[in-house]
Formats: C-alpha cells, structure tokens, sequence
C-alpha cells in the first residue's frame, strides 16, 4: 500500500534528512522547497517515487497553487512534516531589523499555517493523518537577543498544542520536534552568510545533526496507531538550554 508523506524545506538540512529517513521507510515523498536544482538532486538520490514542488511557504497563493496541482494520485498524504522555517539576525529588539522580523514570522509561522491549511482536511477527510510540526527550543524558553525568532517558535508551540486539540476525534495526530543545536545551513542564514561566525556556533562540543532529527521524526511516524508522541525536546549531550553549552574551546 502507497504510503505518501510531504516535507516542506526538504531543499537541505533537516527537511533533506527526514525525506530521506521516510524514503527508507517506504515512503513516497512530495519534497517541496524554494531550490529547484536541490529539489532535483535530492529526488535522483531517492529510491522511492518523488513529486517536487517549487514555492515558498510565505507566498500563500504559491502554496495554494502548488498544493492545489497535486496530481490524484499523491493526494492521499499520510504525513506532512512542517519543516519550513527560518531564523534571521540575532541582535536586541530595539536594533532589530523589520525585514528580519517579517521573514521570520511569514515563514515560522504562516508559511507553517497555509500548507497546514491546504493539506489536513483531506487527511480528516479520510480519518487518518499525522502532522509533524519541527519547532525549536526557542519555543520552551526565551534567550537574549531571540526576541522575534523566540516569538515565531513559541507560536508554533501554541500552533501545535492547538492543532492536537481541534483534531481530536478526527484520526489525525499531531506532534512537535524542538531541536536544539543542529550543525545545518541554520547559522549562515542567521549571519547571512557569514561563515566564520555561524562556524563558532558549533565549535566546542558534538551537535546534533540533522539526521539525528530525522532519526526521531521516522520513529515518531511509525509508532502504531494509537500511540501519539505530542512534543519532543531533543538536545545535544553538551546542551542543557538555549544558552548553556559545554564547549570545550
């Protein structure tokens, strides 16, 4: 039987790892990102049917297009992976930039909203589903300098804790990853592109990577149906909060 599961941000990072942690679980995958070119490559590296679909998660007319041009036969997706997200600049609420701001907030948290939108009806529709929203540790506690980054993932905390609640009954399940350090392309698009500071991030101690996160979100979308794991919080060993690492340089 056809198991379908459609992960947004699969262009690198945590999105790359979790289509292909699903491909090895016999998922087919609709892999959904701005990137055409990686979006091609990842789907040649795939061994499972892949549907690529171009568009950013903040343009919801881009979203609704592309969603709506799902062909019949890869509309009955079983797991969407919420991936998509964005963290940018790191500096005091008074020096942020509002172009930042924006970013963070139409990607974090209504690019989260509109594909939510447009796929989990037809899940309720059939009477099964599973939602999987990756928010962040900035989303259980607040560091200095996060402010609106904080914000956007401590909505998506609410987003979710709201969504596992409008759906019960449905036969859709509703679970949330919040990583903390994960060495990914993060850092460099909150430096924008400064690739010695985003390096110091990780320096010190082993960080999580993304297949680390996408190990858990495999385990989290095949545990049997009547068990839901609603929330994670996923660390490295040197990490005990946003802000409190063991570095040992």
């Amino acid at each position: 039987m056809q198991k379908i599961a459609l992960v947004t941000g699969a262009t690198s990072g945590i999105g790359w790892a979790t289509a292909v942690a699903l491909a090895e679980k016999g998922y087919d995958l609709i892999i959904c990102g701005r990137r055409k070119e990686r979006l091609e490559e990842l789907s040649a590296k795939l061994k499972v049917k892949t549907l690529p679909l171009i568009f950013d998660v903040r343009d919801r007319e881009a979203v609704d297009s592309a969603l709506q041009s799902i062909p019949a036969d890869w509309q009955s997706i079983d797991v969407l992976v919420n991936n998509a997200g964005n963290a940018h600049g790191l500096s005091k609420l008074q020096d942020g930039s509002i172009e930042d701001w924006d970013a963070m907030i139409d990607i974090n948290v209504k690019g989260l909203l509109y594909v939510t939108k447009a796929i989990v009806p037809g899940m309720i529709d059939r009477g099964s589903g599973h939602v999987v929203n990756i928010g962040s540790i900035a989303g259980k506690e607040v560091y200095p300098n996060g402010n609106v980054y904080c914000a956007s993932k401590h909505a998506v905390d609410a987003i979710n804790n709201g969504m596992r609640m409008d759906l019960l009954g449905t036969g859709v399940k509703v679970s949330q990853v919040c990583p903390g350090l994960v060495e990914t392309e993060f850092s460099l698009v909150r430096f924008k592109g400064d690739n010695n500071r985003a390096d110091t991030v990780y320096q010190g101690f082993d960080a999580l990577t993304a297949e680390d996160i996408a190990d858990l979100i495999q385990f989290i979308v095949t545990r049997p149906a009547h068990v839901n794991i609603a929330d994670t919080l996923i660390l490295p060993t040197a990490q005990v909060a946003s802000t409190m690492v063991d570095k040992k340089s």
